[in-house]
């Protein structure tokens, strides 16, 4: 997908590729992309390979490139676009690992012969109120123990490995990466949730688990909350119900303006997406003020989709009523303090808090 420009997908690639995860989509939501073959495509298309550098075997992508084929990932299948966000927070910081374990692992993650997932909720947004850490990293030794539970884990009984944080005892985020079949690592049962159960995420607990390896993240890791992909799937989804309401406008032309504005903003918001993808981490204020825009954006697109599918959208199984239940996850996923308390405000009619 990447082969000729790493600047942006090749529009052919993108375009199969998403022909392909909508139509494995029913199955994905219901049984997840390693099952349904979703995850297979992402390998089978080159977009696993742009997100791992070219010295480590892959064909190094840049940001913007590959926020772009997030965003159409997401408009194909949600599902697929959330897993694919936490492989590529493993692979990101898999990539400031010791250079036998990016060799050992990138190029075989980038050709999707293994896969990995992240769990680093416990150190952005997820159990910060507890007194004590949710997972600690005790030092015994030479080696490094692990404690207690990652509460959110996508794909944990479908991985080959969980990329994750600890908290030592002088209070630093230590790293590691540990084999789903490690002795002492128990993983829970996948969550039912409002929406998006496919991804099969699940709380997972560390008793006395030692790691395959320690890894020392660069200040560009993913290790922090509300990060440009998410807004990114958020736009994506957006156009998935826009396509919704554009279809019904073909028999009810009084519904096309509807699509067109619902259009121009999630344009607009791809576009200010574009502007702070890059090599640098955006400045927070600005990348919080456009996931708060894209978490409105996505909610009132996927309530505009269902009232034009009246009731026939109503009945489960339905794109719009999935819709609904999908853009929901934006409430809650990776949401910083700051967006949360924007988006509750808004709804209750309220200035946000400076």
């Amino acid at each position: 997908m990447f082969t000729h420009d790493p600047t942006r997908p090749h529009d052919a690639s993108l375009a199969a590729l998403r022909a392909d995860l909508a139509g494995l989509a029913i199955a994905t939501d219901r049984e997840g992309p390693w099952r349904s073959g979703a995850f297979n495509r992402l390998a089978e298309h080159g977009l696993l390979a742009g997100f791992i550098a070219s010295e480590d075997g892959g064909t190094g992508a840049t940001e913007p490139a590959l926020l772009e084929a997030l965003t159409a990932v997401a408009s194909a299948c949600l599902t697929t676009a959330l897993v694919l966000t936490q492989w590529a927070s493993a692979c990101r910081l898999l990539a400031t690992g010791p250079v036998d374990l990016r060799d050992g692992l990138l190029p075989r993650l980038a050709r999707g012969e293994e896969t990995a997932t992240v769990g680093i909720a416990q150190l952005t947004t997820s159990r910060r109120h507890i007194g004590s850490p949710a997972l600690r990293a005790i030092r015994r030794g030479t080696s490094w123990w692990l404690e207690g539970t990652c509460p959110w884990v996508t794909g944990a009984d479908s991985s080959d490995s969980i990329v994750t944080g600890a908290v030592a005892a002088d209070g630093t985020p230590r790293f590691f990466i540990i084999p789903t079949s490690a002795a002492g690592l128990t993983i829970g049962s996948p969550m039912p949730m409002l929406a998006l159960s496919g991804s099969r995420t699940s709380s997972v607990v560390f008793d006395g688990v030692e790691p395959r390896a320690e890894i020392v993240p660069s200040s560009a890791s993913p290790t922090r909350a509300g990060g440009l992909a998410t807004s990114a799937l958020a736009i994506g989804s957006t156009r998935a119900s826009i396509a919704l309401i554009a279809h019904e406008a073909a028999a009810r032309p009084a519904l096309e303006p509807v699509a067109t504005s619902f259009r121009h903003e999630a344009d607009e918001l791809a576009a200010r997406l574009g502007c702070l993808a890059g090599p640098d981490i955006p400045d927070s204020a600005a990348r919080d003020s456009l996931r708060t825009a894209a978490n409105s954006l996505v909610v009132r697109a996927a309530q505009a989709a269902l009232t034009a599918t009246k009731g026939a959208g109503f009945i489960a199984g339905h794109p719009a009523e999935r819709g609904v239940r999908e853009s929901m996850l934006f409430l809650v996923w990776s949401c910083p303090q700051q967006v949360a308390a924007a988006v509750i405000c808004d709804l209750a009619h309220l200035d946000a808090p400076a």
